[in-house]
């Protein structure tokens, strides 16, 4: 197997050890659970909407499929972490804009009692591209 760390300053920089994402075998990438940091201010944004921070959330996660040469539609899976669950719709219209329902990816949205930064929500993918 051959991993690539995938890096963009476009995306919030990791604040632990892990990478904003890792292509594996060249066709796999594994991006991280990505939370509404700005990159340019490097700071949360939109502390209590859910949705203005899903949308910042995946804008960082375009940037980062982008970088390693992926888009949304090559996103097979998604995980959603939230904050409170009643989010739930909130959260969905944003994240339903990035995705064709037809093609969208396999997800699994969970309430967690808390998360990085006190963020509402957080979403990591896995994407696949032609090796």
């Amino acid at each position: 197997m051959t991993k690539k760390i995938i890096h963009t300053e476009q995306a919030p920089a990791p604040v632990g050890p892990y990478n904003q994402a890792v292509a594996a075998t060249g066709t796999m990438i594994f991006v991280a659970g990505q939370i509404a940091i700005d990159p340019k201010i490097n700071d949360i944004v939109f502390p209590d909407d859910v949705a203005k921070q899903t949308e910042q959330v995946m804008k960082n996660i375009e940037a980062i499929l982008t970088a390693a040469g992926a888009t949304f539609n090559d996103v097979v899976k998604t995980s959603v972490f939230l904050l409170d669950m009643n989010d739930f719709a909130a959260m969905n219209a944003v994240y339903g804009k990035y995705f064709d329902e037809e093609t969208a990816p396999a997800r699994a949205t969970v309430q967690v009692s808390r998360l990085p930064k006190d963020v509402r929500v957080e979403i990591e993918c896995i994407a696949v591209i032609a090796g």
